[in-house]
């Protein structure tokens, strides 16, 4: 072979050799969240036909009704096998499950609800905002980026604000509250508690954890919404309040003795909201320059 044949094959081998005397790139590491978000707990009956089926500090509500069931939110992508596991406790088949319907879809919310949808076939009820960053799977996040992920799910139907849900006898009204996300949504509908009439308002975050809420070029109304949402929440019909972290509600799942040692009402949970809101952006406000 001509020397200047040899010359050209041992770049080109240079070139596309691996350089073992470099460190290599270093590996893809999922992200991490409190323990308490992962801990499994045994089913808590909430309701005469509500059960809260999630860990000790995400909600995850199962609800019967005369037609099937119901999933409110499924938590992180690990809880998908636990959830199945504790509907088949409670007498429902994956086939038996008819409606997934959700708060918000930040992965610790939305994670296991692709694998859910999968194993039962049931209908995802979504609405605009929350169905696109349910596609991407959490990915370009207004203030998290691509931080948290989770696997992507395409919803079956969109809502639109004050729409009702039905499954058999049980009507599930849909309340747009954006602010922790765009597309967050607060739902509403009425059981029984021990055989006695109440009204159950499960409502979505009104944090804004680490959020900028002052001059935020991707959500420049961001405080707007907030303020929308806080006065829909005050209205709200509320005899059991829920929330996806039931510490916000005053709920303790993980003891099952005295569980909501601290019941909060719609309205103190909107006016809780509104002063931590208050006070976060009085200091960003301080903070600028």
């Amino acid at each position: 072979m001509p020397k200047t044949r040899l010359a050209s094959l041992a770049l080109c081998l240079a070139v596309v050799a691996p350089a073992h005397a470099q460190a290599p790139l270093p590996q893809l590491k999922a992200y991490e969240v409190p323990v308490g978000w992962l801990t499994p707990i045994q089913p808590l009956r909430i309701a005469d036909h509500v059960w809260q089926i999630g860990t000790a500090n995400i909600t995850a509500l199962l609800v019967k009704t005369d037609r099937g069931a119901v999933l409110i939110d499924g938590g992180m992508p690990q809880a998908a096998d636990l959830l199945l596991a504790h509907m088949k406790a409670l007498g429902v088949a994956p086939g038996d499950l008819r409606l997934i319907l959700h708060s918000h879809a930040h992965g610790d919310h939305a994670g296991a609800l692709a694998t859910i949808k999968r194993a039962t076939g049931a209908t995802l009820v979504s609405n605009a905002e929350s169905a696109a960053l349910l596609e991407r799977g959490g990915s370009r996040d207004i203030h998290f980026g691509d931080s948290i992920v989770y696997p992507p799910v395409r919803a079956d139907r969109l809502l639109q604000d004050g729409e009702v849900v039905q499954l058999g006898s049980t009507a599930f009204t849909v309340s747009f509250t954006p602010g922790h996300t765009p597309g967050s949504m607060s739902w509403t509908w009425n059981d029984t508690q021990g055989g006695t009439a109440v009204r159950i308002a499960y409502l979505d975050s009104l944090t804004a954890p680490g959020y900028k809420l002052v001059k935020n070029p991707a959500s420049p109304r961001i405080l707007d919404s907030y303020a929308h949402s806080i006065a829909v929440i005050r209205k709200l019909p509320c005899d059991l309040l829920v929330t996806p972290h039931p510490e916000q509600s005053g709920w303790d799942y993980g003891n099952a003795a005295r569980p909501h040692p601290r019941p909060m009402s719609c309205a103190a949970y909107a006016d809780a909201a509104e002063a931590a809101l208050k006070k976060q952006v009085e200091m960003q406000r301080a903070q600028q320059p």
